[in-house]
């Protein structure tokens, strides 16, 4: 027989079980990870988590049922820029009578094979909030290819705190597990959140594996196991998502019902008629939403009663946003007493949306609370009531056959336009006299940044002048009102200068009151630019405001929608008198791009040239708010045009 044959295939047998079973032995590394150098996957990373498991099982401690969560992770560090990934803390929760414990913390550091150990006097206990505790601790001898490896253990009271698991995080991950063993009257509302694919995804029964003593029956179990490899890392570069919450590829486990061992039954997850019930009858809610009559006593009577249906409504609004200064809070139901924040003049946006739909319902305009969720806050979830999910609330009203949905907190909001914030898409509408709905939030449509100018040559003094008048519609408005208002005339127009390459003065400066309004703002600017005609070729650039200033959209890939929150278009136009004894010498290529059939987004960049003028059109169209993770490379293709028309357009005159 051929010794030496059967040598290599058993260790070819034998190696993969080996190392697997040392990747979860704590304190030793397989050879992969002693060899792991780079991730080839992600240029850009500074750490990879080479391992990680999580283990939550249930169990009876000091004569009490306590969830047990492990957990066990190894990090790679790839550059300086990760070491702070050497920190750890580990969260706990506390109430007045019972809190989570840290047990069994092991911590060690890898460094070409000597280990530094974390010591337990180096483990610090710190008070985060009334509620929330940490272990705190930090990696010794942290440098460049070490590996960080921890180990802890949860013994939590909180059975509804089955937190799930956190696939994907800001770190690229090569092998990510979770594991649960659940008894059978414990049962969980459960989702896989994000765009990503489990490698494996078991589910079985144990029978009789949890016992509690002094019941004669043991419970089954459901063991679960999931896993996902090659896990790319959550990269939030840019402004235009909603909360990475509704993204990162996760597991979330709610408790929906526990079935006690004595026979009893407790409901957790509620029905939305249930919600409805409860919120009606409510003192923050549904009471706080039956206080028109003190209303009626408090406010002008004509307010109530003069105009239209619309004009009352616009009216009441008006009265309401002026009249109450938001706090900055969002707040949540159980906090709001609309009567406090009457006579105070200021209060959260649960207590002003009330207050503004006490009014709309006094003056006979059927208005309802719906509950929504800011941007940041994430998505709610429409399979049933998650009322921590909710974050926000907004007034629903139906006019003439139109729907409005208000939101009084914002100052230079206006009537039918809702606060950037709270552009997230749904909310439910609590009509109390029927059934709670789901109605969908879209933004208006009529969105626009223009800019038109006109611009001529002085030869004498080789400069350049110039007027360009600004006109924003929709959301740019609001944000072009809330930047005027906030600032000094001077200010403003400094920073615009600021903002403005090369020797370019605004000297003079009017707002059109006449023109605009609530929805639209309009400008115009006059202005200077120097030393330009001063050589027998002249480069300059038409682009002097620039809507983009670098691309938004800087990764490779994007597992994620793109969203912008609002339809919107971008136009500049720009006319030039061409300077006696100059031509043209050169002109930028012209562009014309769109998004499919739809043209869900386009860029056209054209020119003209006629006798003694020169003339720019660039126009930038999201006609769509919301584009799929398919989209992105169009976008970001899109937009690195968009950047390089505006930065890199070079007009070259040439004297005659």
């Amino acid at each position: 027989m051929n010794f030496k044959f059967v040598s290599i295939l058993l260790l070819i047998l034998f190696s993969v079980p080996v190392e697997a079973q040392q990747q979860g032995t704590f304190g030793r590394l397989t050879e992969t990870e002693k060899n792991f150098a780079s991730y080839d996957k992600d240029a850009s990373a500074h750490a990879v988590v080479l391992y990680e498991k999580g283990d939550t099982y249930f169990e009876v401690i000091n004569q009490r049922i306590q969830l047990v969560k492990i957990y066990h992770g190894k990090i790679k560090i790839l550059n300086e820029e990760a070491f702070d990934e050497a920190d750890i803390s580990i969260a706990t929760y506390h109430t007045k009578n019972a809190a989570e414990s840290v047990k069994d913390i092991k911590a060690v550091t890898h460094n070409d094979g000597i280990k530094s150990f974390v010591p337990e006097a180096d483990i610090f206990t710190n008070d985060l909030s009334e509620r929330v505790s940490e272990k705190r601790f930090t990696f010794p001898n942290i440098k460049v290819g070490s590996i960080i490896e921890y180990k802890y253990k949860i013994i939590s009271p909180f059975l509804y705190n089955l937190d799930g698991w956190e696939f994907q995080s800001n770190l690229p991950k090569l092998y990510s597990e979770f594991n649960a063993k659940i008894p059978g009257n414990y049962l969980y509302n459960r989702s896989l959140i994000g765009s990503l694919n489990l490698h494996i995804n078991e589910a079985k029964i144990e029978k009789e594996c949890f016992y509690v003593s002094g019941y004669p029956k043991a419970a089954d179990c459901e063991v679960l196991k999931y896993v996902m490899k090659d896990i790319p890392a959550f990269k939030a570069d840019d402004d235009y998502m909603l909360a990475p919450s509704n993204y990162k590829s996760r597991l979330e486990f709610e408790l929906s019902v526990y079935q006690k061992f004595d026979g009893s039954r407790d409901e957790y997850t509620k029905s939305w008629k249930d919600v409805d019930k409860e919120f009606k009858t409510d003192k923050d809610i549904g009471k706080q939403l039956t206080k028109k009559g003190f209303f009626e006593k408090n406010v002008p009577k004509s307010l109530l009663t003069n105009g239209d249906p619309l004009q009352k409504a616009k009216n009441i609004f008006e009265f309401v946003r002026d009249y109450y200064t938001w706090n900055g809070r969002y707040s949540t139901y159980g906090k709001a007493r609309v009567k406090d924040a009457f006579n105070s003049k200021k209060g959260n946006a649960w207590e002003i949306n009330m207050s503004l739909i006490n009014l709309l319902n006094a003056a006979d305009i059927k208005a309802n609370l719906m509950l929504t969720s800011t941007r940041q806050n994430g998505l709610p979830k429409k399979a049933h009531p998650v009322m921590s999910d909710f974050n926000y609330v907004i007034a629903k009203t139906e006019i003439d056959g139109t729907t409005y949905l208000l939101d009084a907190t914002d100052k230079y909001t206006p009537f039918g336009m809702l606060p950037f914030r709270v552009l997230n898409h749904y909310g439910r509408v609590m009509d109390f006299k029927s059934e709670s709905y789901w109605h969908d939030i879209k933004p208006v449509d009529k969105n626009k940044y223009q800019i038109r100018a006109s611009m001529k040559f002085n030869v004498e003094n080789q400069n350049a002048e110039g007027v360009f008048d600004v006109v924003s519609t929709g959301y740019p408005a609001v944000t072009t009102r809330e930047t005027i208002a906030e600032s000094s005339e001077e200010q403003y127009l400094e920073r615009m200068e600021e903002s403005i390459e090369g020797d370019f003065e605004i000297t003079q400066y009017e707002l059109h009151k006449q023109r605009s309004s609530e929805k639209m703002v309009s400008e115009r600017f006059s202005f200077e630019m120097g030393d330009i005609l001063d050589d027998e070729m002249v480069y300059f650039n038409p682009f002097f405001i620039r809507f983009f200033e670098e691309n938004p959209f800087s990764e490779e890939e994007r597992n994620y929608p793109i969203d912008f929150g609002y339809p919107v278009t971008y136009k500049y136009l720009i006319n030039i008198l061409l300077p006696e004894g100059y031509k043209v010498h050169e002109l930028p290529q012209k562009v014309a791009v769109a998004l499919g059939e739809s043209r869900a987004a386009t860029l056209l960049f054209d020119h003209n040239q006629t006798t003694g003028n020169l003339s720019f059109s660039f126009e930038l169209s999201l006609n769509g708010s919301y584009f799929e993770a398919s989209d992105y490379t169009f976008l970001k293709d899109l937009f690195k045009q968009v950047t390089n028309v505006q930065k890199n357009t070079l007009v070259a005159l040439k004297k005659e």
